[in-house]
């Protein structure tokens, strides 16, 4: 079969993957994941209009969680298309062009949400540990320069990524694993050497990923270090119970992209189809869903505000 390079990138196309064993039922298929999709929107919309709308909401930790709500919402917007040719259009052709564009926001808006995450876990150690200082080290202007910082890091991480593969030959039709375009999927098929794109890509994913997710675990130990100093039980429950939410939407976050890594870089051939879906499904639809509900449930503020929007209402 004949191969493809760079100078022709434009003429080969790569075919996204449906469900394995309901690709004649996308009628069915598109509802779950249509209404995953809405959910998401409206839940990151809705939390990020109650802060902006709410001045005594405009405190650090409802600034950072707005950041959240954007990262979800660009995580979402970045798979939906491909998502949408898929299951609501049949259509499985994509081009090379646009599927890198593609793994480009999906990559970015990932680590975004990745480094989001981080910032939030220093800002529940401040508020534990400092908490007489937290608004004078938590500057809104400070917010904003971590918020440049975090964009300007995942950005400029990310764009040699479609350059790279652009560099790579390729067969005119190849099968991806998904129903959205990623780095992984799209290097494996991927003809000849790839050294230097897959040592790339896995030196994006420690320094980003996988540093965000070391990093994370020492906010937490300096929290529990200032907790069990707390006499007061009471007092304790309620500093832990700030990290809640956090700590759920970590779990969401990093637990199937972790697994998912795995499966790439070392997983066997036989494995079957359905764990990569299902891994993939998990960690970029369903964190931009659950997000929202997390910290309206577990946020009192969020949650006494969506409550008076929808008791207007119906009023």
């Amino acid at each position: 079969m004949a191969i493809l390079n760079n100078s022709n990138a434009s003429s080969f196309l790569f075919i996204l993957m449906d469900l394995p064993g309901l690709e004649s039922a996308h009628c069915w298929t598109a509802i779950p994941i249509c209404s995953i999709y809405v959910l998401s929107v409206l839940g990151n919309i809705t939390v990020m209009y109650v802060v902006k709308s709410v001045p005594s909401l405009r405190t650090p930790m409802y600034l950072f969680l707005s950041m959240l709500s954007m990262a979800d919402l660009g995580l979402s917007a970045s798979t939906l298309p491909s998502m949408a040719a898929v299951f609501l259009l049949g259509q499985r052709k994509v081009e090379a062009v646009t599927c890198f564009v593609q793994l480009f926001f999906i990559h970015t808006f990932s680590v975004i949400e990745s480094a989001v995450l981080l910032t939030m876990a220093f800002d529940r150690c401040v508020a534990i540990r400092e908490p007489l200082r937290y608004a004078t080290i938590l500057t809104t202007k400070r917010i904003g320069a971590i918020g440049l910082v975090i964009v300007t890091r995942s950005i400029a991480l990310h764009l040699p990524l479609p350059v790279l593969l652009r560099q790579l030959q390729f067969q005119p039709v190849s099968a991806l694993a998904h129903s959205y375009c990623v780095h992984p999927d799209v290097l494996r098929l991927a003809r000849f050497s790839t050294q230097v794109s897959s040592g790339f890509g896995l030196f994006v994913m420690l320094s980003s990923l996988g540093l965000d997710a070391v990093l994370i675990i020492l906010p937490y130990v300096l929290i529990l270090k200032t907790v069990f100093r707390i006499a007061s039980n009471a007092e304790r429950l309620k500093a832990f119970n700030t990290c809640i939410s956090h700590i759920c939407a970590v779990l969401l976050f990093y637990t199937p992209l972790v697994s998912l890594s795995m499966i790439h870089r070392f997983g066997k051939k036989n494995l079957p189809a359905q764990v990569y879906m299902l891994l993939s499904y998990l960690h970029f639809l369903v964190p931009p869903m659950l997000n929202p509900v997390v910290y309206s449930v577990k946020t009192k503020e969020i949650r006494v505000r969506i409550l008076r929007m929808v008791y207007h209402k119906k009023l």
